[in-house]
């Protein structure tokens, strides 16, 4: 009967057109449940509302909830970690792709359902220099291909139509490959490659068919490399993706990895842009992705999610 610490971005695509506040408290009441909302007004001060939202549930033993999408969800989960608060979430983005893989609903009385029957499970989270992601973080043509999608977003609605058309004509726009050196278990290589894509979300991988998701079930992370091809090469990789058959082409390297440091080789650039769960920032190199020593206390269900049990079949 713990209560709800819930972080409500008030600043994101869908704001509260479909009535999230009320309904959230109507359910918390008819529960029994003591149901806090702490809003975020306005874009840059989501960091301080989780921070404020893990204060308060320390001294009171509740939950942290995160309502967005991965973007949101991802702040939250920065402020949670390593707290000793217990997580919830209530996905309210485009793609959900950190709720779908741990088989919480998408639509709002679901996500409820679970935040307030369910247990907390423990789920392993990526860092990047020590920035928490749970869905992916990449570097390259990906972080430039996820600014183009938020510019065609904010013009044309946020629907998976827009993102992938977004998505094409970044692609055909042609890009520069990056030269670098990449370090894991004690061994260096040099690696050329259009973007470097790491992986925390067994679903996606499932999606587009890499085979890295038993290695993100058992807490490691996947890395992906695309190597330099042509814009029409591209093209035709993004639809093997969408058809889940990414994992069939030669251009497309990925392996599973506890620890990974990336360095510059052919620029003499100090920071880098980078994507962690869709937001794009600068970051100084070297870059190190690993995994955070202690996990996320999530409340979800138990076993693996049905649309990954589908995925499967």
């Amino acid at each position: 009967m713990a209560a709800l610490f819930v972080v409500f971005n008030r600043a994101s695509g869908r704001g509260d057109t479909d009535g999230f506040a009320p309904a959230v408290q109507a359910a918390c009441a008819a529960a029994g449940r003591d149901c806090h909302l702490l809003p975020v007004q306005r874009p840059g001060q989501l960091a301080e509302v989780a921070r404020e939202a893990v204060r308060q549930a320390r001294a009171a033993g509740g939950i942290v909830v995160a309502a967005g999408g991965d973007g949101t969800l991802n702040g939250v989960a920065q402020a949670v970690l390593g707290s000793g608060c217990r997580f919830g979430v209530l996905p309210r983005g485009t793609f959900n792709y950190f709720a779908r893989t741990h088989g919480i609903p998408q639509d709002l009385d679901g996500a409820l359902r679970v935040l307030l029957t369910e247990a907390a499970r423990p789920v392993r989270v990526g860092r990047l220099n020590g920035r928490v992601f749970l869905v992916n973080a990449s570097l390259g043509l990906y972080p430039q291909l996820l600014e183009d999608r938020e510019a065609w977003k904010q013009q044309f609605g946020r629907s998976r139509l827009v993102a992938l058309v977004a998505g094409i004509r970044t692609v055909l726009q042609g890009h520069r490959s990056l030269r670098l050196t990449v370090e894991r278990a004690g061994q260096q290589r040099q690696l050329r490659t259009l973007t470097l894509f790491v992986g925390n979300n067994a679903l996606q991988m499932e999606q587009v068919g890499l085979p890295q998701a038993p290695a993100i079930d058992a807490g490691r992370l996947a890395g992906v490399a695309l190597q330099p091809v042509g814009r029409w090469t591209l093209l035709a990789l993004l639809a093997r993706g969408a058809f889940g058959q990414l994992g069939e082409a030669d251009q497309v390297q990925h392996f599973a990895f506890d620890r990974l440091t990336v360095k510059g080789r052919s620029f003499g650039a100090r920071r880098i842009k980078v994507a962690t769960d869709g937001e794009v920032f600068w970051l100084p190199l070297p870059l190190q992705f690993d995994v955070a020593p202690e996990p996320l206390a999530l409340i979800r269900p138990a076993g693996l999610a049905p649309e990954r049990q589908e995925a499967r079949a």
